[in-house]
């Protein structure tokens, strides 16, 4: 029998999964290591602005407030009880160990585990259009920590696009915050989400949020436009305007001087690719997905998925699931846990699948983007490939899979690895060789996850190399 004590866990990401993650941990005895991207926990629902520029929580977090603040106070209140590593980014995994950047100091150091919980969250989905690459063009994510994070909106006159719950929680922090949001462009029908509401009732509370959310944009005067297609970023040193299409195929032209889009959210699945879990295609998240079993199991042994990182569900989702997480991993490892609580955590994980199809109905992917994506459109920015050249490669060389497309094109080669443009770069290799887009594969992960100072990466070979050469 193993004793709590003895178990040392190494979890990455301090979002709402990883933080009650590390709660339970710490509530049986375990001291785990806690890793973090950001300077301070919460992850990106809960995203803390830096400690000199502190402003009350329901400035920051509307109705989410109550939520955020209890999230936080958990991190704060284990501080003498984990191991927490904040500013640190985990930018490779492999034999055992995590390779970690410290921003600060801009140092690297390895960090050892047996047993790792992955809870890297997500981040926004992209689908560009003509002029996303100006200034100006923000992800609704990237608007929403300029608001949170920094307390300055993206621009004097801001117009939000794209489809998901999110756009309506930006638009209306942004205008509780004072700012000016000139329109919210939906390409959701109000036909979809009339179509999702008995799904969407599920989960009662959840639902008259987004209800008020809508409402009270209205009557602040925030026009809102459903069932749009948005055509092009107009300007040329930075934003001018927006092009957008409506349900009769009309185009209007709406003056900005700022865009926040996005198309809902993307698992971050690189550090569990690198980890060697399997994938499975997930037709809810249109994503292939690291596989887990209902408590977070991955399919490598001592490896564990909990929040977002594995399937957007939600802040409330991820926090049961790291929780559950955590429990499963004492659990294999012989420390008593209540079996009780893992069945109710994994009854509220299953009642809320219901609410989460209800969402997808309600803010459908716009399958028909790559057939309005003109050949000129740059799909990725980072090596500025355009969509005409991707359908290129796929008619000269019938290419029809990601990563041979990668390597004929170097497309998603960039800085962002593919996390900006892959789901792009996919629906329109899919759309050019006339295949669904699952059967086209997924960009595979490679080390570094994200960006790190080119003599870190120079040092690391060598030490690779020196000791591939002493083996």
């Amino acid at each position: 029998m193993t004793t709590a004590p003895s178990l040392q866990p190494v979890i990455v990401g301090a979002g709402p999964a990883g933080i009650r993650a590390a709660q339970t941990l710490a509530a049986h005895g375990v001291r785990p290591v806690l890793i973090d991207e950001a300077a301070r926990g919460g992850g990106q629902i809960y995203r803390r602005p830096p400690a000199h520029f502190e402003r009350p929580p329901a400035t920051l977090y509307g109705t989410e407030a109550p939520r955020a603040t209890a999230v936080h106070s958990a991190l704060d209140g284990l501080q003498n009880h984990i191991d927490y590593q904040p500013d640190s980014l985990v930018w490779n995994a492999q034999g055992g160990q995590l390779d970690v950047l410290h921003g600060p100091t801009q140092t690297t150091r390895t960090v050892p585990y047996s047993q790792l919980i992955v809870a890297s969250g997500a981040t926004d989905r992209v689908l560009p259009i003509p002029g996303w690459t100006l200034p100006g063009v923000y992800t609704l994510g990237g608007a929403q920590v300029a608001l949170k994070f920094q307390g300055c909106a993206i621009g004097s006159r801001v117009v939000l696009m794209g489809t998901g719950p999110l756009l309506y929680l930006v638009a209306y922090q942004y205008v509780k915050a004072g700012a000016s949001v000139a329109a919210v462009l939906d390409t959701a029908k109000l036909t979809d989400q009339m179509a999702a509401m008995p799904a969407m009732l599920t989960q009662p509370a959840v639902f008259a949020k987004g209800v008020y959310y809508v409402a009270w944009l209205r009557t602040h005067g925030v026009s809102i436009h459903s069932g749009v297609r948005p055509v092009r970023v107009q300007g040329d040193a930075r934003v001018a305007g927006v092009v957008w299409a409506d349900g009769a195929g009309r185009e209007h032209t709406l003056p900005c001087d700022a865009v926040g889009f996005g198309y809902a959210l993307r698992s971050e699945t690189q550090l569990a690719d690198l980890l060697g879990c399997r994938f499975a295609w997930a037709p809810l998240h249109r994503a292939h997905l690291p596989e887990r079993d209902a408590d977070g199991r991955s399919s490598v042994q001592g490896v564990y998925l909990a929040g977002d990182g594995a399937g957007i569900m939600g802040a409330d989702a991820a926090e049961w699931a790291g929780e559950l997480a955590a429990l499963a991993l004492l659990q294999d490892h012989g420390v008593a846990v209540d079996a009780a609580r893992m069945q109710t955590l994994r009854g509220q994980l299953g009642h809320l699948m219901r609410f989460r199809q209800g969402l997808e109905r309600a803010f459908p992917f716009p399958t028909d983007w790559a057939t309005h994506a003109p050949d000129a459109l740059v799909v990725c920015r980072c090596e500025n490939i355009t969509a005409g050249a991707l359908r290129a490669c796929v008619r000269d060389t019938g290419a029809d899979e990601m990563n041979r497309l990668k390597a004929l094109t170097r497309v998603g080669m960039g800085r962002c690895q593919g996390r900006s443009c892959g789901v792009a770069a996919a629906e329109i290799l899919a759309q050019a060789a006339g295949k669904p887009v699952e059967l086209v594969g997924r960009l595979r992960g490679q080390a570094p996850i994200k960006p790190i100072p080119i003599h870190l990466q120079a040092r690391q070979v060598r030490q690779n190399a020196d000791a591939g050469a002493s083996a």
